[in-house]
């Protein structure tokens, strides 16, 4: 480690509140050992020994400061993840579908997959008009969201990429194969769009009858987690359903408000009182 003055937690706590100051990435909402896993992978890829050295990286080079906002806000993702969960969606789609017009928020939507499987559903369905379905997809990184409007995703990201579709009936329909490279049809991507939103800092985008918010919950602390369900939950219209992952627990102080329907599945329910909510 360099001759700092810093002890090496003082050193990573300034770097953390350099990362929130200047980058405008929320570290306070994420977890010290996730965050500290993925600052000591950087600094070794950059051969950095200390946390004072990499910070005045950050201040003097801006591809760092893209790389390592990628890194922090890490997306894991495929399409259909978790089929079982997909299957009971499906149904609740369907359901919603049948009184009407159904908005669709796919909340910490990384590269788009969940958003394009979530139209893909919708055509696949004789039980749902496509009509009906409106899908927004949003995430804090711009970069991601640059890569989930293009709707293409290469062999090496999706080498299992028939396998994950494997809960269509007719998956060549939605997707159009150019050597490594896949595309989502139009027609699937037509009721998607996307855009930028924090969810610990902002008031949802509007009402949604579905919202699904998948394995963002296991990279961020109890406060973060809270708002982020308040938030979630004020975006549920009455009677709206809520997705989360499979690993993910609603925090005790907000089960009030969502009543399981499949619980191990991990899908609830609206069931808060308060017209205003």
């Amino acid at each position: 480690m360099g001759h700092s003055d810093l002890s090496a937690d003082e050193g990573f706590l300034a770097l953390l509140d350099h990362i929130e100051e200047s980058l405008s990435f929320a570290t306070s909402s994420y977890n010290n050992a996730y965050l500290d896993r993925r600052i000591s992978a950087r600094m070794r890829r950059r051969r950095v020994d200390d946390y004072e050295s990499y910070r005045a990286l950050l201040l003097d080079d801006a591809e760092e400061r893209t790389a390592l906002l990628d890194s922090l806000s890490v997306n894991v993702t495929s399409f259909f993840r978790n089929p079982k969960v997909w299957g009971a969606l499906r149904d609740v789609l369907a359901e919603l579908t049948a009184s009407g017009r159904t908005r669709v928020w796919s909340a910490a939507c990384s590269d788009g997959r969940e958003a394009y499987s979530l139209a893909m559903l919708a055509h696949d369905d004789d039980r749902i008009d496509p009509a009906d379905v409106e899908i927004l997809g949003t995430d804090i990184k711009p970069t991601i969201l640059s890569a989930a409007r293009r709707g293409e995703y290469r062999a090496s990201e999706t080498n299992d990429l028939l396998e994950q579709l494997s809960p269509l009936d007719d998956h060549e329909r939605y997707i159009e194969r150019d050597g490594d490279s896949f595309r989502v049809a139009d027609e699937v991507r037509e009721l998607v769009s996307f855009r930028n939103h924090d969810l610990v800092q902002e008031e949802p985008p509007q009402t949604f009858d579905l919202v699904l918010c998948r394995n963002l919950f296991i990279y961020i602390n109890t406060d973060a987690k809270r708002a982020i369900f308040e938030t979630l939950g004020s975006a549920l219209a009455p009677d709206g359903y809520l997705t989360i992952g499979m690993t993910e627990t609603i925090p005790p102080s907000c089960r009030g408000r969502f009543e399981p329907v499949e619980k191990r599945l991990r899908i609830y329910r609206n069931s808060a009182g308060d017209p205003n909510s």
